[in-house]
């Protein structure tokens, strides 16, 4: 038997500590993680189960009541996520002597392709931008930076001024787990920046704001739903069906980096990604690219093309080489 626990709420502290301190996590990964643990709790209190002794059979209970509500790879993958960081805690801090949570298997994810936006679609974003409006210039610099720089909307909203080096072209990123990175800065991007700045400086700022990049109308920071409902109002009014989020433009970044002849681990520093197996993901090339090059390169497409168009011809009463026709 471990270390004896003083009260459930200094438990719940001491593992908060932990991930901001220990674990470096960022603010929105502990903020998962701990409502993965309410819902542990939850069914520690329904079954009059332990959450800390637990067995391995209640544990798997526990896993297999959430994954019949939530059907999504990812959200199941990250509550267990969130269960294996509890009992790792526990270990660590010798609560208890063995990792129940140890054997558990959750889905294994599927790896899908990211939508990704054609630069025709970024453009036509771009240019639905209502510049006369008072937001107008924040969200095309926004917008820029996003796209631009490849930037998660996590990075966006908490962009302070002070790491923006205007004159060196770059800035000085936190991403998660508080790692830090300099991302370079798109001409465009510090263009459009430029003239957000001065629009800025004519809008009330709170006390809390006066270093952040980016405020709504109130002089608040911008939030992560707000950055989510521009960008999908923008597609809409831009005519882009997809299914479109901030991180869609950090998606096309990276694609676009890519089909444009930059180095694979270039584009994972930009990134931010620790390990370069998640930026490989963007080595895929659009299937219908596939069918086409196919279609228009290989020989024996390129003589279907031929008895095709000699086909329609004689169909049109035109001459033409009629030897080119398949025989019956």
């Amino acid at each position: 038997m471990g270390k004896t626990i003083t009260s459930d709420a200094e438990l719940r502290r001491e593992y908060h500590t932990w991930l901001r301190l220990e674990r470096g996590y960022s603010p929105n990964t502990i903020e998962g993680y701990e409502m993965d643990l309410d819902k542990l709790c939850a069914y520690g209190e329904k079954h009059k189960v332990d959450i800390v002794h637990i067995t391995f059979d209640e544990l798997q209970d526990f896993i297999f009541e959430q994954f019949k509500e939530v059907r999504s790879e990812a959200t199941q993958a990250r509550i267990l996520a969130g269960i294996h960081s509890w009992f790792r805690f526990l270990l660590y801090k010798d609560y208890i002597d063995q990792d129940p949570s140890e054997l558990l298997e959750g889905p294994r994810k599927s790896k899908h392709l990211p939508t990704v936006l054609s630069l025709d679609e970024v453009n036509r974003m771009m240019a639905a931008i209502d510049l006369s409006s008072n937001e107008g210039h924040r969200n095309r610099a926004m917008m820029e930076m996003l796209y631009g720089s490849g930037l998660r909307v996590s990075e966006l909203v908490n962009l302070q001024l002070s790491k923006i080096y205007l004159h060196e072209h770059y800035m000085l990123i936190e991403g998660k787990g508080s790692k830090q990175r300099l991302v370079p800065l798109s001409p465009v991007a510090e263009e459009w920046f430029g003239y957000w700045m001065q629009e800025r400086a004519t809008w009330p700022l709170k006390p809390e704001s006066k270093d952040i990049a980016f405020v709504n109308r109130y002089g608040r920071p911008m939030t992560r739903a707000m950055v989510f409902t521009i960008v999908r109002r923008l597609c809409a009014e831009a005519g882009i069906t997809k299914t479109v989020s901030p991180h869609t433009l950090r998606h096309s970044f990276a694609t676009h980096l890519l089909q444009n002849g930059a180095d694979l681990r270039v584009i994972q520093q930009l990134l931010g990604h620790e390990d370069l197996a998640t930026t490989e993901i963007y080595t895929h090339i659009d299937v219908q690219d596939l069918r086409k090059a196919i279609l228009q390169c290989h020989p024996a497409n390129a003589i279907g093309n031929q008895v095709a168009k000699n086909r329609t011809a004689l169909l049109n009463g035109e001459a033409t080489d009629a030897s080119a026709l398949p025989k019956n």
